[in-house]
């Protein structure tokens, strides 16, 4: 026998609403109001109802102030499944400001009597809310604000749906300004909040990995932290990404011979990769007594694969950027992997590597990039190898991708029926500019023939597409008469297209109510729990060091470290040079906002000032 239910609701005015839920089988009510049990008697049909209600075994509480319900209940008596306020207002003419300041209050001190999975529901008038949801939507300064004033207490918005009054039965508003008289409800909305988890705040953390016969440790970048070791690759996971990975595999598998490597590289590389920007690499240390002796190194490595360049990087920009200090280094540092190309490579050179045969290799890569919507730090790349006769790479290429646009296809019309387009699009078509940061920094590694695009027709998603994968072939790797084709898929891009993801930071998300969603073997359409997220907009000034060139994807690092993921964007919004001095200064608007937490005004306004104090201390600007 499931536990009972326990009701609460808040600031009732004839008792009407309560009066209708009560008798549901297997729920217990807690009917409250703000006024003397005197005042209330005297509203139409109050009586009544808070007659019928004890006679049903409910509870009905008068003077209850809502600030402060954990007063009001005993300690075991204090854990409600659900809350509902029903048009809360301060009472008489009271603005905007007061209201608002009402609900902050409502909030923190429901979160004080409410169980762990319980819900907060709360109705208002059109347009007070103040999200998409309200038609017409008010001004922003002129709403309740109601999810960023949520958030100040832990909760998101998981739910919003009409507040129809008539359905109800026996219901009556009543309270206008504080009298017995009804009000307008014609497109309320009642909004339905739950506890977010708590923002992250990670303590440095050590990964430890082997290097020839040794284990050795490293400090993982501040960025990675929640990011490094959560498996959602092996065996046992249900995430989409790994079931993307396996549907594919699978549907190649029939079409081609296929050779799963199921060894994943080693996380660290030694030495640099040609034509690669140094800012887009997360340089690792070791600690003297854990780097490899020389000998060890002129032996290879373990399980680490080392390398200096990529042989077919042929063509590639050899215009290397980075902080000359960091060049001065690199010989004693490592890096996380950026890629899984350099280890494909390494793979043709194994005696076990069989020509015609489609070899896959996945697993994490990472990256520093821009902030945007499709830049990762980090995703699961999927490679794809497979040495043909010269000659008959193009023909090769095309039945791969047409197997792949088969494959996702396939997957895609068992989640969703808005439209998904493949197409294959030759490199050369496009300028740097115009590639995602996925494809852009595929285009340092070595010469891409050919773009593997997606478009969509539902909002949320870049208009003209995303790149989700790129091909490249070599030449002589492995004989004279065998060509190399090397195609690598972008899994996270993929499994967000496929799903309906908007946001890549949800994929990572340690929210128990995303991998629900994702039944083993199963790809389904998302449905987010954190409905129109309050975003927060932040400026900040600075002088670059005079003579220095300022790294603008450190910058970018620095914005995803302090806030835990939650700056959205960053945007130049003014630039400026002294004539006199040539120095320079920058004006940038970051806009802060989370995809699964709670994320309020205050706790933002601390990142800001951690921000500017690490670019201070990090890329040495002078603050304005």
């Amino acid at each position: 026998m499931e536990p009972e239910r326990r009701v609460l609701l808040i600031g009732e005015g004839n008792f009407s609403f309560a009066a209708s839920l009560c008798g549901a089988e297997g729920t217990h009510v807690v009917a409250t109001c703000y006024e003397s049990e005197e005042e209330v008697s005297g509203c139409g049909g109050a009586a009544g109802n808070i007659r019928r209600l004890r006679e049903r075994g409910a509870e009905v509480m008068f003077s209850v102030d809502c600030t402060k319900l954990k007063d009001y209940f005993l300690p075991g008596k204090r854990e409600f499944d659900c809350i509902y306020f029903n048009f809360p207002h301060c009472g008489r003419k009271a603005g905007v400001v007061k209201n608002r300041e009402l609900l902050a209050s409502f909030f923190h001190s429901s979160a004080e009597v409410l169980s762990e999975e319980g819900e907060v529901h709360v109705a208002l008038c059109n347009g007070q809310g103040g999200t998409p949801a309200d038609q017409p939507r008010r001004e922003w300064h002129n709403s309740w604000q109601i999810v960023a004033v949520a958030a100040g207490a832990g909760f998101i918005l998981s739910n919003i749906h009409p507040f129809k009054a008539e359905t109800i039965r026996g219901y009556k508003c009543t309270g206008y300004r504080s009298q017995d008289k009804s009000f307008c409800v014609e497109g309320a909305l009642n909004h339905v909040f739950t506890r977010s988890m708590p923002l992250p705040y990670f303590k440095p953390m050590s990964c430890e990995i082997e290097l020839e016969n040794r284990r050795v440790s490293f400090q993982v970048p501040q960025v990675l932290v929640d990011k490094i070791n959560r498996g959602f690759l092996e065996p046992n996971s249900n995430h989409p990404v790994r079931t993307l990975k396996e549907k594919l595999t699978e549907e190649l598998g029939q079409a081609f011979p296929l050779q799963n490597i199921d060894s994943c590289p080693s996380l660290l590389h030694q030495g640099q990769l040609n034509g690669v920007c140094h800012s887009n690499i997360f340089w690792i240390f070791l600690s003297p007594e854990e780097t490899p002796s020389p000998e060890e190194m002129s032996n290879g490595l373990a399980d680490a694969v080392l390398f200096h360049h990529v042989d077919f990087c042929k063509g590639a920009d050899k215009n290397v950027c980075g902080n000359v200090q960091e060049e001065c280094h690199i010989s004693k540092q490592y890096y996380l992997r950026p890629s899984l190309l350099p280890y494909a490579q390494a793979v043709i050179q194994k005696e076990a590597f069989l020509p015609e045969t489609l070899h896959v290799i996945s697993g994490l890569v990472f990256r520093k990039c821009f902030i945007t919507p499709y830049s990762m730090p980090v995703f699961h790349e999927m490679v794809f190898v497979c040495a043909v006769n010269r000659g008959t790479e193009k023909s090769y290429i095309q039945m791969l991708v047409n197997n792949i646009k088969t494959s996702i296809h396939s997957l895609h019309q068992t989640v969703s029926s808005f439209k998904l387009s493949i197409n294959l699009q030759e490199a050369t078509s496009f300028e740097t500019t115009e590639l995602n940061d996925f494809a852009a920094f595929e285009s340092q590694l070595s010469k891409i023939q050919y773009l593997i695009c997606v478009e969509t027709d539902t909002s949320g998603f870049p208009e003209k597409g995303s790149c989700v994968g790129v091909i490249r072939t070599a030449h002589e790797l492995v004989s004279s008469e065998l060509v190399v084709v090397f195609a690598s898929l972008n899994l996270d891009i993929l499994a967000m297209l496929i799903c309906g993801i908007c946001d890549w930071r949800m994929l990572w998300t340690s929210d128990n109510r995303f991998l629900p969603q994702f039944p083993r073997g199963e790809l389904r359409l998302f449905k987010s729990f954190s409905l129109y997220p309050p975003s927060y907009v932040h400026d900040v000034s600075f002088w670059v060091p005079d003579g220095e060139q300022f790294d603008e994807v450190a910058f970018h690092t620095i914005a995803r470290q302090v806030s835990g993921e939650t700056v959205i964007s960053i945007q130049l919004i003014d630039s400026f040079q002294q004539s006199e001095t040539g120095r320079k200064s920058f004006c940038y608007r970051l806009t802060f906002q989370s995809c699964d937490k709670a994320l309020s005004r205050q706790v933002v306004a601390e990142m800001q000032l951690l921000f500017r104090k690490e670019i201070n201390q990090h890329l040495r600007v002078t603050l304005r």
